[in-house]
């Protein structure tokens, strides 16, 4: 039986815009702290204590017998990494996802951070998966179909010969944090849900270096690439609207601390993505 798409008034969209806004704080937060011998679970803690000041409630806590705040994947982990006593390391690429639920509303994005100096297969790795972002959110508009998306990141992601993971999915947003539909990052163009204007999807490219095959760890939480090579995550909140999606999210406020602090900062390509406001 097919899940009933919800669609949300522009009103709900803008109280949803302010939750993934606050989402993007958060992470900005995490971008002032994330460095060579902090642990995950450091960041864990500071990312739920920055929520609640706000008012929000951590989207992820509790919600499918999730620990924590936020979801902490390094290298070869893929997603759902859980926070605890890792230190991270110089070198190391790291996926954070956070989730926010403020007024009724979630907001949900990732960022993946690269720690320290990394190398140049890392930095390109990066920058395509954002691409590939930009790509799917370019496809989100109107009239397109699922399909249209999971095309857009799938051939760009395959023309610069990376995997790309299909056990996971983006999804709807609103209410809850998961909603129909399911927004694959591979498929064919004029397939899947058709898109209308008031959805709101997070879509997520999740892109590995290597193969696109997964397993996932005995926590029953991480997923990680099978062959050990590195994976990258990021995660934008839209609106579906006529001729252009809108984006909910931002990553403008994590890219403004790492730029302070002369982090790496992957960015699109000039001229290989559509303009996105």
């Amino acid at each position: 039986m097919t899940k009933s798409v919800s669609l949300l008034s522009d009103d709900d969209i803008a109280v949803l815009k302010e939750s993934s806004l606050l989402v993007g704080r958060t992470l900005a937060e995490v971008a002032k702290k994330i460095a060579p011998g902090v642990t995950t679970g450091e960041l864990d803690r500071m990312a739920e204590e920055f929520i609640r000041d706000n008012g929000a409630i951590p989207g992820f806590k509790g919600l499918y017998g999730c620990p924590s705040t936020l979801l902490i994947s390094v290298n070869e982990q893929v997603v759902h990494g859980l926070p605890g006593d890792r230190e991270l390391r110089e070198g190391d690429v790291a996926s954070v996802d956070c989730g926010v639920l403020m007024n009724g509303l979630y907001g949900d994005s990732a960022f993946t951070f690269a720690i320290g100096e990394v190398t140049d297969d890392v930095k390109q790795l990066l920058r395509v998966t954002r691409e590939c972002l930009e790509r799917g959110i370019a496809a989100a508009v109107e009239g397109n179909r699922t399909g249209d998306i999971g095309y857009a990141v799938q051939e760009h992601a395959e023309r610069n010969r990376y995997g790309v993971v299909r056990e996971l999915v983006g999804h709807g947003l609103g209410r809850k944090l998961h909603e129909a539909p399911e927004v694959p990052n591979y498929g064919k163009r004029g397939q899947g849900t058709k898109l209308r204007s008031g959805m709101v999807l997070a879509i997520e490219p999740m892109i590995n270096m290597g193969t696109k095959e997964v397993k996932q760890l005995s926590d029953g939480w991480t997923i990680v690439s099978r062959d050990g090579k590195p994976s990258a995550h990021f995660e934008h909140n839209v609106a579906v609207r006529p001729g252009k999606a809108e984006v909910l999210s931002t990553f403008q406020y994590i890219e403004d601390v790492l730029n302070e602090r002369g982090y790496y900062v992957a960015t699109p390509a000039s001229g290989q993505v559509p303009t996105q406001e």
